[in-house]
């Protein structure tokens, strides 16, 4: 499975903090770098060549889109995101392959990021040589509708010590760790639908 390396660039250590501690949940993601300035941010991504960069555009001076241009023609294979904060011009934000506002939810961001790594990426790494059981399946649907351990073992007729097994087996083959990464999976494989989630 890929490891996506990502360098985060934002001004803001709150902010920069909770974008960091949210992709620590995601095994797909690896957070290489976080930078509050642009003379870190060509260091960093000369030395680690990120596969994403999420940047937030009042860092580039968010009329200057010469920046933004030049990075995506020195990293073409870089996907930009950007975090945006404040109000930002709609002409400026077309130079970045997708947006993530702070008042997305985390749901949303993962489904962004983890849409445009499958977009990017043809043989869809997430998918690739993952064969659920049916059982595990429907453990799996279970988890992505936010059911409990106890709820699951009361729908599929089975005991609670079952459910962990499967679990553990559905995380062994994915190789994602996390409720909302396992959600995030479920969506994209279209075992659930977005309604039927619970936050």
């Amino acid at each position: 499975m890929k490891i996506n390396k990502i360098v985060i660039a934002e001004p803001s250590p709150i902010v920069a903090a909770g974008l960091l501690k949210f992709f620590e949940e995601l095994n797909q993601i690896h957070v290489v770098s976080v930078v509050d300035n642009l003379d870190d941010l060509n260091d960093k991504m000369i030395i680690h060549n990120p596969d994403m960069l999420i940047v937030n555009p009042l860092m580039m001076g968010y009329t200057n889109n010469n920046l933004i241009k030049q990075i995506t023609q020195a990293y073409p294979e870089t996907i930009c995101i950007a975090l945006v904060t404040t109000f930002i011009d709609k002409n400026f934000l077309r130079y970045f392959r997708e947006v993530i506002e702070l008042s997305d939810n985390k749901q949303k961001v993962a489904n962004k990021i983890f849409n445009l790594i499958n977009n990017n990426d043809d043989s869809s790494s997430q998918n690739e040589s993952v064969d659920l059981s049916n059982r595990e399946t429907d453990v799996l649907i279970c988890v992505a509708k936010g059911m409990t351990n106890k709820d699951i073992s009361d729908m599929l007729n089975i005991s609670v010590h079952t459910v962990i097994t499967h679990r553990k087996n559905i995380v062994k083959k994915t190789g994602i760790k996390s409720v909302s990464g396992l959600t995030v999976y479920a969506l994209l494989n279209n075992l659930v639908e977005e309604s039927e989630i619970y936050e």
